[in-house]
């Protein structure tokens, strides 16, 4: 970077707002995972709208690449830069304003840098929720779960970060800004512009703020800890409780039994919910939010207990307090720590149909460990939407980098072959990132590709918003 820029983005943003040490970037040059590794040129820091709309045209007037960055949580390398050093890191983590201007109306606006969990406390203060939550809400921002179209485990009553964004402001790749935070119900003036920003993963702008949907606080809620013989089970339990209680039940997460072990051996204190082991076992969780409603403890052990007289259920604990409810869900979102400590995996976040998730499971696992012997392929996750996350454990003793090299892309593109004919997508809530480009170009129809590009040569022409992310070239 020439001095000139350089003093202009220091007069601009000031020391809160600007370094180029090293030592200080060094964090966030490195992906989740610890897979991706990148270089900068500076990491700038604005604090507002206006400041990053200055600091958009300035490296749209000097051809300065743009890579945005939230909390650094996404798990494709989609905020990370390439190693070429002329990039510079633009976070949004100071952008940190929640307003609760409209919380009668059920909305809340927040700035891109708000961290899930730092939302989710203040909207607790109001009584209020937000219902989105993930593993990773201490570092999220909403910024990043925009830009991912992230999930998590509430998806299958409330939908993903797209059906809970009412509107966003978004500045683009010449510094011009399109607002949509009126949050209007109706506006039919074309296309929608704002659902572009979606799942982009930064490649067409930037998010500065969005008004973010609520729902009531939670009177209480009951989780059940559930084993099941198969995945197969676990389907026909999900539609026998959804056929019940599809307006309570917010989660129906699934969980073999080798990697409920492990987890909860990774975690001290923890013990197994379920004293005799069942080779899966189902999350569930049910939720009041109306004083009118069944208590969910009550609804729980009703629904259990005509579901193991049907046959679908071999054990089940429903939580007795808020405590054990949370010991359940800890030792869900403690999964990928849990594994990334086992060694070395390749992680696949894939969906197909939700009917056709217990063939491919079964399938997929079984093609995957006899065409890879010493594999050991897992599914664990969000049954209820059709998306699991198809881990691919090494064989014991291998050296990671060296399996990554040697045999990784082949039996990562092995899964995706096999997600594609189950009509599936090979993602499903973590994006595309510098992780699944190939994979990407490989196995989309080439409409798809071609709209996608038209889209991103129309709206950054000079090609600097996150170039290198989800399509192969910058255009």
């Amino acid at each position: 970077m020439h001095e000139k820029l350089r003093s202009s983005f220091f007069s601009l943003l000031g020391n809160k707002g600007f370094t180029d040490d090293a030592e200080m970037m060094a964090p966030w040059l490195t992906d989740w995972r610890g897979r991706y590794h990148g270089k900068a040129a500076a990491m700038l820091s604005p604090s507002s709208t206006e400041e990053v709309q200055a600091v958009v045209r300035l490296c749209s007037e000097h051809g300065v690449v743009i890579v945005p960055q939230g909390g650094n949580s996404g798990m494709v390398a989609g905020a990370t830069p390439d190693e070429s050093g002329n990039a510079v890191l633009l976070s949004l983590r100071r952008m940190d304003a929640i307003a609760m201007d409209r919380i009668e109306e059920g909305l809340v606006l927040c700035e891109a840098g708000v961290i899930l969990q730092n939302l989710h406390d203040a909207l607790a203060e109001e009584g209020r929720r937000f219902p989105l939550t993930l593993g990773g809400k201490g570092s999220a921002t909403v910024g990043g779960l925009i830009s991912t179209n992230a999930g998590g485990t509430q998806v299958l009553r409330h939908g993903t970060m797209r059906a809970l964004v009412a509107g966003l402001e978004a500045v683009l790749p010449d510094g011009s800004v399109i607002d949509g935070t009126a949050a209007l119900k109706k506006d039919n003036r074309g296309f929608d512009l704002q659902q572009l920003f979606m799942g982009s993963e930064g490649t067409l702008g930037i998010v500065t703020r969005a008004v973010l949907k609520t729902a009531p606080a939670l009177i209480d809620r009951c989780a059940a800890w559930i084993g099941v013989s198969s995945p197969h089970s676990a389907y026909r339990l999900l539609r026998f409780l959804e056929e019940r209680s599809a307006d309570r039940l917010e989660g129906f997460e699934l969980i073999p039994h080798e990697t409920a072990e492990a987890t909860i051996a990774h975690l001290p204190g923890t013990r197994a919910p379920l004293t005799n082991p069942s080779a899966w076992y189902v999350l569930a969780e049910w939720v009041q939010d109306r004083a009118d409603q069944e208590p969910p403890r009550i609804l729980a052990e009703r629904l259990l207990t005509e579901g193991a007289e049907q046959g679908l259920i071999e054990d089940a604990v429903p939580s007795a307090n808020e405590a054990q409810a949370e010991t359940f869900w800890r030792i869900r979102d403690s999964i990928s720590e849990a594994e990334r400590a086992l060694g070395p995996a390749l992680q696949h976040d894939i969906s197909v149909p939700v009917a056709a998730m217990p063939d491919f499971i079964e399938h997929a696992s079984a093609r995957i460990e006899k065409d890879y012997p010493g594999t050991k392929a897992i599914a664990f996750g969000h049954l209820g939407d059709g998306n699991v996350h198809f881990h691919v454990r090494a064989p014991d003793g291998i050296e990671a980098e060296k399996w990554y090299r040697d045999d990784g892309e082949t039996i990562s593109g092995s899964v995706y072959q096999m997600v594609v004919e189950a009509g599936g997508s090979i993602s499903a809530e973590h994006g595309i990132g510098r992780a699944k480009r190939q994979e990407l170009a490989r196995l989309t129809p080439p409409a798809r590709l071609n709209m996608l590009a038209a889209v991103k040569r129309a709206l950054d022409p000079k090609g600097i918003m996150n170039p290198g992310k989800i399509l192969l070239t910058a255009d």
